[in-house]
């Protein structure tokens, strides 16, 4: 009776396995069938791969998985073959895809531990569930990628398999694939992979992370010295040869220096691609404006600079408005926050450029005389530092030292909103309030707006617009997308602009920008805010405009925290190196006013007087520019200028009396009611 239920189960079991065998063979001629070709597999990536690229073509950084170059088969390494499949699969060449031996001694490892120390994964299971699966470990997608992995050994040879896995797995870091392994941990092709390199690389495939050389150097020597003892064990090394294998020799790459330098700028620059190629999920390489040169300067400048407990940024553009270099704090590891973009701090006296420009356009010149004194408005008294009043100077004086009442008295009379409007026109994106304060800076702002304005001035008053991004390409060369400079708006007139310039240049050499200096023209502007909050310096010299604020992030005090100190000294550490490989370049500060404004009145303020002729009481016409004597005053009994004086006038006095119903010239009367004759021209619009 027994033996019969024994045999009647071992009949069904027979069943079963040949209905499961015969499953499993349809499942995998069907996957077989359905598999991609090996050109798909070769060109499949997990996530999109964003090279990023200075100016010059370096590398900054690699975002998102990184496949490198593909290797073909025959140009691996051997040392590299041999350590993979020692460590990984030693019995790779003699299974189907899935290895029974492998998955019997992880059975019984799981029934000796109580849990899962090996996974008894072969290499074409790893690959299969790299391509085609996730890492849950649930049984119905280990039965999958058993499936995945006899369908693969069907369709391509053991070579083949090897290639693709060699070059798509993960070693960590973002790294797929050993040539992106060998470049990022080594810098050089996976092709010049040697021995003890190939024994780092192989023994990351366990865990990326924990044995990483860039986080943990040790750990990954240590890792690499079992697999050495595993290509040993697995006969393809010698005990000699293993022994003499000497890891800590291994020269690695830590790019941590350079990625924590460009962060900032990556960080603002990247989001772009969402708008420039919105649906484009290719690797691509995105070529940048970063100078590698000025962003170690303007790093070094910022970190070296800022007071303690203070934090720091910078923004320089090129005269185009590309952006050469990007700082947003001291330190990007410690604070990824990017002050350089993100944070809105008041400006100070920085902002006195909107005050002066808005008085320039109205028709003020840099020699125009103004007084320094006590002044109230609306019940607010600005002061200057140190309450020291120079009385009257002339508006150059008063920039270079920034006198607060001249600033407060100008804006008084430009108007509030028109500094405001002023402001909005050269890029400033943040609310802006119209009291009066405002012309001292209390509104905040961006430093890269700020720059943005002060690079204006320096493109004679024509609109620059900040960029990051020249061009991006795909990994083959494919240009997708090339920036196209945008039409620059005129925000000033040219000699606005230069009169600007006049006044910031003079700041920089006898005002309170003076350390700011570099040995050639700069022009510029200090900053500080109430408190000594917020520092700033902001100029140009030579076609690069910088911007640089120092401050804390809570908006504390910082003792000795001036414009004029810790900025102005960073800019000129940093500008000493940007504009090293330029020409000298001469500031062009000569006033080349319109015709009609060099002696402004009533009329010029009205329009160009060209657009009008003159004519006396007589009805007599009067050139525009009457001649004067020699002290200016216009001499009542000179000719105009261009009218013969033998030239009679328009009509005779009998026309007039008879036209306009008067008596005779010679009657007293007549004479006594007669408008006196006033040689006073008036100007008549042309028809």
């Amino acid at each position: 009776m027994l033996g019969r239920w024994v045999r009647r189960l071992l009949a069904w079991g027979a069943g079963f396995a040949l209905l499961g065998t015969i499953g499993l063979v349809v499942a995998v001629a069907v996957t077989v069938r359905s598999l991609p070709g090996y050109g798909e597999l070769k060109s499949s990536q997990t996530g999109q791969m964003i090279v990023v690229r200075a100016a010059d073509g370096s590398e900054i950084v690699t975002l998102g998985p990184s496949y490198g170059k593909w290797i073909p088969y025959e140009r691996i390494p051997q040392d590299m073959k041999d350590a993979m499949i020692s460590v990984e699969d030693r019995r790779y060449r003699s299974h189907w895809g899935v290895d029974p031996i492998g998955i019997v001694r992880s059975l019984m490892v799981r029934v000796e531990s109580g849990t899962w120390k090996q996974g008894g994964s072969t290499i074409t299971q790893q690959l299969a569930r790299n391509i085609f699966l996730n890492n849950t470990k649930t049984f119905g997608r280990k039965a999958r990628e058993w499936v995945l992995a006899l369908a693969l050994e069907q369709k391509f040879s053991k070579d083949q398999i090897l290639e693709l896995y060699l070059n798509k797995v993960y070693f960590g870091g973002g790294a797929y694939g050993i040539d992106s392994a060998a470049r990022k941990f080594f810098g050089h092709s996976g092709e010049e992979i040697t021995l003890p390199e190939a024994a780092i690389i192989a023994g990351l495939v366990k865990a990326p992370s924990r044995y990483s050389p860039t986080a943990d150097a040790e750990a990954a020597v240590g890792r690499a010295g079992v697999v050495l003892q595993t290509m040993q064990s697995a006969g393809v090394l010698t005990a000699q040869e293993a022994q003499s294998v000497d890891l800590k020799a291994v020269k690695m790459v830590s790019d941590s220096a350079g990625q924590n330098s460009a962060r900032y700028f990556t960080d603002w620059a990247l989001p772009q691609l969402d708008l420039i190629l919105p649906e484009n999920d290719k690797p691509i390489e995105v070529w940048t404006t970063l100078d590698p040169i000025a962003q170690k300067a303007a790093t070094s400048a910022v970190a070296g600079f800022a007071p303690k407990g203070a934090q720091g940024a910078l923004v320089s553009l090129d005269r185009d408005g590309a952006v050469l270099a990007m700082v947003g704090g001291t330190d990007y590891v410690t604070s990824n926050y990017n002050r350089a973009v993100n944070a809105v701090r008041q400006p100070g006296s920085a902002w006195k450029l909107f005050v002066y420009l808005s008085a320039l356009e109205a028709g003020y010149t840099p020699d125009d005389r103004v007084v320094d004194e006590p002044v109230t408005i609306d019940g607010w008294t600005p002061r200057n530092d140190g309450n020291r009043y120079a009385g009257e100077i002339d508006l150059r004086t008063a920039f270079a030292y920034s006198k607060n009442t001249v600033a407060a008295q100008l804006g008084n009379e430009v108007g509030f909103g028109t500094v405001a409007n002023m402001a909005r026109r050269f890029g400033i994106t943040t609310p802006i309030n119209t009291l009066p304060s405002m012309v001292l800076g209390s509104s905040e702002a961006r430093v890269i707006d700020m720059v943005r304005a002060f690079a204006s001035v320096q493109a004679k008053g024509m609109s620059i617009t900040p960029y990051g991004i020249r061009k991006v390409t795909t990994t083959d060369g494919e240009v997708l997308y090339t920036h196209r400079t945008e039409t620059a708006q005129q925000l000033v007139p040219p000699y606005v602009a230069a009169a600007m310039t006049d006044l910031m240049q003079t700041a920089v050499n006898i005002g309170t920008g003076r350390a700011a200096q570099i040995g050639r023209p700069v022009a510029g502007k200090t900053g500080t805010t109430s408190s000594n909050k917020d520092g700033w310096f902001l100029g140009f010299s030579s076609g690069i405009t910088t911007g640089v604020w120092m401050g804390r992030d809570d908006a504390k005090a910082v003792p000795g925290l001036q414009g004029g100190a810790a900025p102005a000294r960073a800019f000129a550490a940093y500008m000493k190196v940007a504009t090293r490989k330029r020409p000298v370049e001469q500031f062009d500060t000569e006033l080349k006013l319109p015709e009609w404004q060099l002696e402004p009145d009533d009329e010029a303020m009205q329009g160009n007087p060209d657009d009008y002729f003159y004519v006396d009481e007589q009805g007599n016409l009067v050139d525009p520019s009457r001649r004067r004597g020699d002290d200016g005053a216009i001499d009542p009994n000179a000719p105009p200028e261009g009218i013969p004086p033998e030239v009679p006038q328009a009509a005779n006095d009998d026309f007039l009396n008879r036209a306009t119903g008067r008596r005779d010239g010679n009657d007293p009367a007549a004479a006594g009611a007669r408008p006196r004759p006033s040689n006073t021209p008036r100007p008549v619009p042309q028809p």
